[in-house]
């Protein structure tokens, strides 16, 4: 009897097809990465002051200075306050002049900006003041759009399978992406954002189920490569993009039109051939596997795939399969929980970048590029020292560095920017190890209701994290102290996990993990691509592809 992993080793580990598959996830990766961070770049922050035209009724020759002399009240540094102003009064001009307004009250007519001003979220729908807090909370909402995909998309990924979810979110994200430009109202910004939220999560997830199921354990670190670095590039262009393009309706047209580039491609989009026979559809893994091999270039023999069968009579598995087994259960509450902390770190310094002091583009612009070498680099981690060890060191790193910025004077925005992005880096190079980790933790028929739930805590934190960052306001040091140590305590949680370097992926939960010295020793022979697994020779499914 053959299983589906000893035909995927003959189908070929990465030829032609898995090449494919990998150029396919190129387009997401990017526009994912576009509308991660998009919103930065459409608040600009830009002077304004309470529209006081209501004293041109008494006054039309005034000029502007005059008007705002007679009705902006000045700060203690010699500005005029941007938002408060004298309250109208039933007076000639004469009477203000001589006398003069003293009472103050909020901006009760709106803002005026400079009148050069490119159209911005924050000029568009006055994001200032009392509503300066709407730009956090966009920001929550749509993280809680990715909550509600990852409880949505994981589940429905593993009953209908991974291709009709992928097609379906592209399509969500496109759609909504390109409705936000032309959106009247900023409530609508808002509702539009978290679909487009949703749909990111249905990508990311799914995609990379797709990849872990379908390319083999030799050459996944160089899929991992690809799409880890596609993402970091996407940030990069959103720099550019955002300086050449300040209309933040332009804006979002321009990064949202590359996504329907993708659907050209659905005739090649495989559906996992894995999958498929969990769920008991040999014929159609049949084809698939057929279609694969004749892409490689490969053979399969009609008597070979005849004796494809799934290894054990696999039940479906379901969200409850996850805290009834004891093994699972621990995993899929520290692996949570690690989500949660990283995600928290990542978004809180991502967010942050406005304000750290130096030019947002800048800023943005190196987070993008250090995220290459920290993915890049996470690769050898993972294959020198393991899952573990990784995931622990570097979720401690990125919290102490957040955690030494608060001590660091607000006068000094340089190093300011480079402990954060010695935090990003790490917290990048974390973010790559818990998707690996938690797709090789998870057995197949429940891998996507898993990384699912672990998607959901990290959603939660990103809900969280711009809402910490409104904390700001009270002491600057706030923030970053909770960004700090929340992943510090989920490192050390992290110690308790089993170790997968080098160990099958599992079907069914009934399948455990071997213990971390049996995967130490395992690996020893995976230098070489071979791994002896429980299909006695097969190779040894291990690192995964990853997205955001």
């Amino acid at each position: 009897m053959s299983s589906v992993g000893e035909i995927l080793k003959a189908v070929g580990d990465f030829g032609r097809f898995q090449k494919c598959l990998v150029l396919l996830s190129v387009i997401p990766c990017l526009s994912v990465a576009f509308h991660q961070f998009c919103q930065l770049f459409m608040v600009p922050s830009v002077p304004h002051h309470c529209d006081t035209s209501w004293i041109r009724a008494v006054g039309p020759n005034l000029t502007e200075e005059e008007q705002l002399n007679l009705t902006l009240p000045r700060g203690a540094d010699g500005e005029f306050e941007q938002c408060s102003m004298y309250s109208p009064v039933d007076w000639d001009l004469d009477s203000i002049v001589a006398y003069g307004l003293n009472n103050t009250e909020k901006c009760i007519n709106g803002w005026v900006y400079p009148s050069e001003q490119p159209p911005s979220l924050l000029t568009e729908f006055d994001l200032v003041c009392d509503r300066k807090a709407l730009n956090d909370i966009a920001q929550a909402i749509y993280m809680a759009g990715l909550l509600l995909g990852s409880m949505i998309f994981g589940p429905l990924s593993d009953r209908v399978g991974r291709r009709p979810v992928i097609l379906l979110s592209v399509f969500l994200q496109g759609l909504f992406g390109l409705g936000i430009a032309f959106v009247p109202h900023f409530y609508v910004y808002m509702a539009f954002r978290c679909v487009v939220g949703a749909s990111v999560s249905g990508i990311t997830m799914t995609i990379l189920a797709l990849a872990t199921e379908w390319i083999g354990v030799s050459s996944r670190p160089k899929a991992v490569l690809t799409s880890h670095c596609c993402f970091a590039i996407g940030q990069m262009i959103l720099a550019g993009l955002g300086y050449g393009i300040r209309n933040w309706r332009l804006l979002e047209i321009a990064g949202s039109v590359l996504i329907f580039a993708f659907f050209f491609s659905i005739g090649v989009l495989p559906e996992s051939a894995r999958w498929l026979v969990t769920k008991g559809r040999i014929e159609e893994a049949k084809k698939v596997l057929q279609k694969a091999a004749a892409t490689n270039k490969r053979s399969l023999p009609p008597e070979f795939l005849e004796q494809l069968k799934p290894e054990k009579e696999v039940k479906s598995g379901s969200f409850l399969d996850l805290f009834r087994k004891k093994h699972l259960q621990k995993v899929t509450l520290i692996m949570s929980c690690a989500w949660f902390v990283n995600s928290f770190v990542y978004y809180g310094l991502s967010l942050n970048v406005t304000n750290f002091g130096l030019d947002i583009y800048l800023t943005q612009l190196a987070f993008g590029a250090v995220e290459i070498p920290a993915r890049v680099g996470c690769i050898f981690t993972l294959q020198r020292f393991g899952r573990r060890k990784t995931q622990a060191v570097l979720l401690v790193l990125s919290g102490l560095v957040c955690l030494i910025i608060t001590g660091i004077p607000e006068d000094q925005p340089v190093a300011t920017t480079v402990l954060a992005t010695i935090g990003k880096f790490a917290a990048s190079a974390s973010f790559s190890t818990s998707y690996v980790y938690a797709a090789e933790l998870f057995p197949t028929i429940v891998r996507q209701t898993g990384v699912g739930l672990c998607s959901m805590s990290a959603r939660v934190a990103g809900i969280l994290a711009p809402l910490v960052l409104l904390l700001g306001q009270y002491h600057r040091a706030i923030p970053m102290a909770i960004f700090g140590s929340t992943p510090v305590l989920g490192g050390l949680l992290c110690v308790l996990l089993p170790e997968t370097r080098g160990a099958d992926l599992a079907d069914d939960t009934g399948d455990g993990h071997p213990p971390a010295e049996v995967c130490e020793n395992a690996t020893s022979g995976s230098q070489n691509g071979q791994v002896k697994g429980k299909g006695g020779g097969q190779d040894s499914e291990s690192t995964t592809t990853t997205y955001f």
